[in-house]
């Protein structure tokens, strides 16, 4: 947890030094647009996967199995989220800029200790426990508010 940290702040400090012209600019933005598609999207897959559970329309532990196919994919696309948006040249100062990046370390360290909890949820047989039912529905909530309150303040800052 604290490599993902230290990874965000390095992150923080070459966007307050890096200055990209347009065309770095440019391949960072494609970058980021991608990289949002590629972790989002794995996110929703794996929320969908629990969904289906839910329903009845599959087991628990071929959701968490799943599910656990996809922790690459999303690490990339965080990855390359924080990678691309320290070339994208955000501005510090801004109250929408502090919120975005708190929201991407709240959500970093959620990803951490998602993969803590789906070790303890692979080990399961039988009646799923309460009290991971409810550590799994917090983590899928927090991991959706991050994401997308992220993703609006993009819009917004984009749209400015």
């Amino acid at each position: 947890m604290a490599a993902s940290i230290m990874l965000l702040v390095a992150a923080i400090w070459v966007s307050s030094v890096a200055h990209p012209n347009a065309a770095w600019h440019t391949i960072a933005l494609f970058t980021h647009l991608a990289s949002l598609v590629l972790g989002l999207g794995a996110v929703l897959v794996a929320d969908y996967f629990f969904a289906l559970w839910v329903l009845g329309r599959s087991t628990f532990a071929e959701a968490v199995r799943s599910t656990s196919r996809l922790h690459l994919l999303v690490w990339a696309g965080l990855t390359g989220l924080v990678g691309s948006g320290a070339l994208l040249e955000p501005n510090l100062h801004a109250a929408a800029t502090v919120v975005k990046l708190a929201l991407v370390a709240v959500l970093t360290v959620n990803g951490v200790q998602v993969m803590e909890l789906g070790k303890r949820m692979a080990v399961v047989a039988g009646p799923v426990p309460r009290r991971l039912l409810v550590r799994g529905g917090l983590t899928t909530a927090i991991s959706q508010l991050c994401w997308w309150g992220a993703v609006v303040i993009g819009f917004l800052n984009a749209n400015r």
